[in-house]
């Protein structure tokens, strides 16, 4: 296999199992490894691996084996990942979140180093690991932890798109550093709407039935009327304060004709309005309500304010 992405290739041959255990540290997590011992001592292990901007594209090829990452090794590391395991060759388990997935060659799971997990794998194996930092991936946490460790399908619908895209990057050609952060960040925003569309079939998600949707509409509306001054509101800060994922967030609000950032600015702007015309505040300065209901740049308030109601604020406030 050929892995081109960003930097040279690293790789990684060993026939020792303790050098073979610091290769996986190295490229991965830490993890206790246990070799099938039936094989009389014989072991071979390779990893490769190159990079495509904040994307580690590795493919690990060795024999059969149990790979754990125990609960005292991810509580000692301080470095979070999502992966995606592809299998290309041999029989792999693998067990996270109290779930178990027996994968054979085209088939994929993801999983994440946060948590204890363990692959078994049997016979001579190969399998693509396509890594990426947790807080890159735009998944809330209830989301990835409903699709962890299931065989998500490769062979048709969004898993055969999602696993095409992922076998592409091991030959993509070198690209610009944007280009690279751009490519590995639409990989991963696949991947995550691959997990966030399994969570939510399976009724996993935290928003899977029309009552609690509905209960998360009424809470994120009363959160987005609270906020509105703060010139820092929008869709990242409204999922975070509700742990949710922005995808998630953003199909929150599909199905009214109106995206949360036009929710946020046309609050704003109908605020703003009624305070200009209102003789209480006849005497404070557009600039100083406009920054009051979020919109720190004049300017700008005054463009959005003539898009929205066709007359500068100043002539709204004239009765003009």
């Amino acid at each position: 296999m050929v892995l081109t992405p960003g930097s040279e290739p690293i790789a990684s041959h060993t026939r020792r199992c303790d050098e073979w255990r610091e290769a996986l540290r190295h490229d991965f997590v830490a993890l206790d490894v246990a070799p099938d011992r039936r094989r009389g001592g014989v072991f071979a292990g390779s990893v490769h691996s190159a990079t495509l901007a904040h994307l580690q594209i590795s493919e690990v090829v060795s024999v059969p084996q149990v790979c754990h990452r125990t609960p005292q090794l991810a509580a000692r590391d301080d470095r979070d990942f999502l992966q995606v395991g592809l299998l290309t060759r041999g029989t792999a388990v693998l067990e996270q979140d109290g779930r178990r997935a027996v994968l054979h060659p085209g088939h994929l799971a993801l999983y994440e180093t946060d948590r204890p997990f363990t692959w078994t794998l049997t016979a001579d194996w190969a399998l693509q690991v396509f890594t990426w930092p947790r807080q890159s991936i735009d998944l809330a946490p209830a989301e990835s932890a409903a699709a962890t460790a299931h065989r998500l399908d490769s062979r048709s619908g969004l898993g055969r798109i999602v696993t095409g895209v992922l076998r592409e990057l091991i030959e993509v050609p070198t690209l610009s550093p944007l280009g690279a952060a751009r490519l590995a960040d639409e990989a991963g925003g696949l991947v995550a709407t691959l997990a966030g569309e399994y969570a939510a079939q399976t009724a996993c998600a935290p928003a899977g039935t029309e009552r609690s949707r509905a209960d998360l509409r009424e809470r994120v509306e009363r959160y987005i009327a609270d906020h509105l001054a703060d010139p820092d509101l929008g869709a990242r800060s409204i999922a975070a304060a509700h742990f949710v994922s922005v995808r998630q967030l953003h199909r929150l609000f599909a199905g009214s004709g109106e995206s949360v950032t036009r929710r946020i600015r046309r609050e704003r702007l109908e605020r703003a309005r009624r305070d200009l015309a209102d003789p209480r505040f006849a005497h404070v300065p557009v600039g100083q309500i406009a920054r009051c209901h979020g919109f720190p740049d004049a300017a700008g308030f005054s463009r959005a304010f003539r898009a929205a109601y066709g007359v500068p604020p100043s002539a709204h406030r004239r009765g003009c």
